[in-house]
């Protein structure tokens, strides 16, 4: 078994056994249809790990603290999902160019106040960022939460995450992509 199959087991078991907020159920896994809807919409693939995740465990509604967003569909306890709320997030950046929202970053989970965890699609490494609105400026809003999804989950699972109480407190650092990920293209 491959490190990835025992991380997806893993996972798997947590979220059989433990409900985020608000979530009822484990939802069933979508189909690989919605995963192809979802890339077409994006206009970029899910990576490998996430569409796993999607495919094999539910459709959100595992993961820290809310859990995962839902795919495509708008989770029970009234959570945006994971495309609409990416295209929206593009869109609003579009209108407020102070605050854009950078290509291919993919919110998958949120942390209440605005604040969500995010996947950089256009990374190989898929480093999970955290987004913090409550920021001054867009800038100042981005940290690096992990180096990989791989890495975030077993966070997670390890109970070692930045939002666990036995957490050592550290901060996270600043995403340095951002601005070059959002600046205008000549």
């Amino acid at each position: 078994m491959t490190e990835i199959e025992q991380l997806l087991a893993r996972v798997a078991q947590q979220a059989r056994d433990i409900r985020p907020w608000g979530w009822p159920s484990l939802p069933e896994p979508v189909a690989p249809s919605a995963i192809a809807r979802a890339e077409s919409a994006l206009g970029f693939p899910l990576p490998a790990l996430l569409a796993a995740l999607y495919l094999r465990i539910g459709d959100g509604g595992f993961g820290p603290e809310y859990g995962l967003l839902p795919l495509l569909d708008s989770a029970p306890s009234g959570e945006p999902a994971v495309v609409p709320q990416y295209l929206a997030n593009r869109a609003e950046g579009v209108e407020d160019p102070d605050w854009p929202w950078p290509e291919g970053v993919l919110p998958i989970s949120h942390w209440g106040c605005g604040m969500y965890a995010c996947v950089d699609c256009q990374d190989p490494d898929g480093p999970v960022l955290f987004f913090e609105p409550n920021a001054d400026r867009a800038e100042d809003a981005w940290y690096v939460d992990s180096a990989s999804l791989e890495d975030w989950l077993r966070a997670w699972l390890d109970g070692t995450g930045w939002y666990e109480e036995a957490s050592d407190g550290a901060d996270m650092a600043p995403w340095p992509g951002f601005r070059i990920r959002t600046a205008p293209t000549p």
